[in-house]
């Protein structure tokens, strides 16, 4: 049985105050997308149980999939169960998922747990995804080299535009895209808010919440093949 773990962020505020959390739709239509698939799924992220969801994310996505991912009985009880990430043992898994908001950049990014797990998926070759900010989760993986995981690697994620978009470029440590550049990546793009999916080797990402289920349906590809 294939199984895949998502990792959400714990971090609920940005730098100037603001709400945060995992973004809704990110985490609804892949988990809807791997369960129709038939895979197996583990939560997890840097304090274990229920991580903090982004309020906005819930007023502004009403779709089927996003209400029914809040009510569903078993992904609460995944939630409950969420691991924390210094307790996760990557041999179990045959990816790993990064769920978007402006969360991740806030923890996952420099968290080293996150990194130790990353790194472990990484180099044994594993499935390495992540949509919209859940990119910033790779900010700190490297191969057995050192090198980043960006470095000659065509990627994407929350565009600059998206984030000048909605105001945001102060809630957050650094700015997604920049990043990926600065650490070598070729990062490619649409217009702002329409899906794009970037996939380079075992490395999947979305750039944006139209993307997260496109992304999904290439993992699922991926992983069938």
């Amino acid at each position: 049985m294939t199984r895949i773990l998502l990792v959400y962020t714990s971090c609920n505020k940005t730098l100037t105050g603001g709400q945060t959390g995992w973004y809704l739709p990110e985490a609804a239509h892949p988990y809807y997308t791997f369960l129709k698939a038939g895979f197996d799924m583990d939560f997890a992220s840097p304090n274990g149980p229920n991580p903090p969801i982004d309020e906005n994310s819930v007023k502004n996505f009403t779709d089927d999939e996003s209400q029914s991912f809040l009510q569903d009985t078993n992904v609460q009880g995944l939630f409950a169960n969420a691991k924390p990430l210094r307790d996760v043992d990557p041999a179990k898994y045959d990816a790993i998922f990064y769920v978007g908001g402006h969360g991740p950049v806030m923890d996952l990014a420099t968290d080293p747990n996150n990194i130790d797990v990353a790194n472990k998926f990484y180099r044994s070759g594993k499935l390495v995804s992540a949509v919209c900010h859940g990119t910033a989760a790779l900010a700190g993986v490297t191969d057995a080299d050192g090198k980043s995981i960006f470095a000659g690697r065509t990627v994407t994620g929350f565009s600059n535009a998206e984030e000048e978009a909605i105001d945001r470029v102060k809630d957050v440590p650094f700015l997604l895209e920049s990043k990926a550049i600065e650490l070598g990546a070729n990062f490619i793009k649409a217009d702002p808010w329409a899906a794009k999916v970037a996939v380079d080797g075992k490395v999947f990402t979305g750039q944006n919440p139209a993307s997260a289920k496109p992304l999904a349906e290439e993992i699922v590809k991926a992983l069938k093949a």
